[in-house]
């Protein structure tokens, strides 16, 4: 085991002098800076090494070792979004902001209280409907291994892998929790993140299931089909949409709202960053927006900006209450952290952290197990658009 020699205080040594150093994020000089690594750190540090070295019974591998000290490190902040990525994790972050992936096509979110993860979406013809998983799906193993509590991240980069390969997922089904295990193949995947179709009396439906770097493009081209068959009004659906990229959410709002802020933020130190819209666009005609409680971040700062506008009216229940700003940082060798860096706020300075978008029409999902085609949120949507429109 003499190969772990240094493990632990190498990693230490990485981590001050080539990690968070590179990102100009040291120890000196700035409010709130930390004190967590100190002398009696090293200390302590060197005396769990030479615990490891000489008693413990199983292997060691010191690469984990080296990211256990920076994982660590960041869980201890005890903020749920910011995560320190191992090279594995980088790679599939990173795919999953790019909107293109290889995987199982399906979009999962986690409860911030009890650290459970739900299949919120399933693509259509994606692995995971050929697998058969659904919708409402309790994610409870992946190859076999629990998964509740886990980073959400890593558990989604646990699943992704090279096209072809299989993984096996076992899920909790309906409200007597039925186990089943299904085995997904893993394909090439380009995020579907919009969808859309016309309604009756000529309301348009847009549904943005994440702001990704496909997702304004997606937006555009499913915005002018609606037009060019004669859309009056407009509903975009973001229930269960997680959230996704700022620019991304900005770049769409830009051509919904008048000249204007669109949101801003507020740093540590309380400077303030604006994202606005310019003069060059904006929405014509009436519009509806459907959120519900997984509706997150990007989408909130939709929701809160048309709320804001008074562009039009909020259906759905209490979104998700997810009002921070996360920044990535490159560690410089194939790895890198995730920090919250700042609070967002709508355009009349509201924040949402910790108690999301209140809808203008509140009105809870019911099921209809007779007709599962029912959406009586969308129907109420479509009835609060065509008074708009008749107005």
């Amino acid at each position: 085991m003499k190969f772990f020699k240094g493990a632990l205080c190498g990693a230490l040594a990485t981590l001050l002098a080539v990690g968070l150093m590179s990102c100009g994020l040291g120890f000196g000089g700035s409010r709130g800076s930390s004190q967590a690594i100190s002398s009696e750190t090293e200390k302590k540090l060197k005396m769990l090494e030479q615990l490891v070295d000489e008693i413990y019974l199983g292997e060691i591998n010191e690469e984990d070792l080296q990211s256990g000290i920076y994982e660590g490190y960041i869980s201890g902040l005890g903020d749920p979004y910011s995560v320190y990525y191992d090279e594995e994790a980088t790679k599939s972050f990173m795919e999953a902001t790019s909107g293109e992936y290889d995987g199982i096509g399906a979009v999962m979110t986690q409860s911030r209280d009890t650290g459970i993860i739900t299949i919120s979406q399933v693509y259509k013809n994606s692995p995971s409907e050929k697998a058969g998983l659904k919708a409402e799906d309790v994610l409870y193993k992946v190859e076999g291994k629990e998964v509740t509590g886990r980073d959400l991240s890593e558990v989604v980069g646990d699943i992704r892998g090279e096209r072809g390969t299989e993984v096996e997922l076992t899920v909790l089904r309906g409200s007597r929790n039925e186990e089943v295990t299904v085995t997904a193949v893993r394909e090439t995947i380009e995020y579907p993140t919009v969808e859309s179709r016309m309604l009756e009396d000529d309301l348009g439906y847009l549904r943005i299931l994440e702001f990704d770097d496909v997702t304004y493009d997606q937006y555009m081209t499913a915005f002018k089909e609606l037009e060019n068959s004669g859309m009056k009004g407009l509903i975009v659906d973001l229930r269960n949409n997680p959230g996704g990229g700022l620019g991304t959410v900005c770049d769409i709002l830009d051509e919904i709202l008048p000249e204007g802020l669109i949101v801003y933020m507020e740093d540590k130190n309380g400077e303030r960053q604006e994202k606005s819209s310019d003069e060059a666009h904006k929405l014509e005609i009436p519009m509806t927006v459907l959120v519900n409680g997984n509706s997150a971040s990007a989408s909130e700062i939709f929701a809160g900006a048309i709320q804001d506008y008074g562009l039009g009216e909020i259906v759905g229940t209490q979104t998700y209450g997810k009002g921070v700003v996360q920044q990535i940082f490159d560690l410089k060798d194939g790895t890198c952290v995730k920090l919250t860096i700042s609070e967002y706020f709508t355009p009349k300075g509201r924040s949402i952290n910790g108690k999301g978008i209140t809808p203008d029409v509140e009105i809870d999902y019911e099921a209809d197990e007779e007709n599962p085609e029912k959406d009586n949120q969308l129907e109420k949507a479509c009835e609060v658009l065509s008074e708009e429109i008749e107005r």
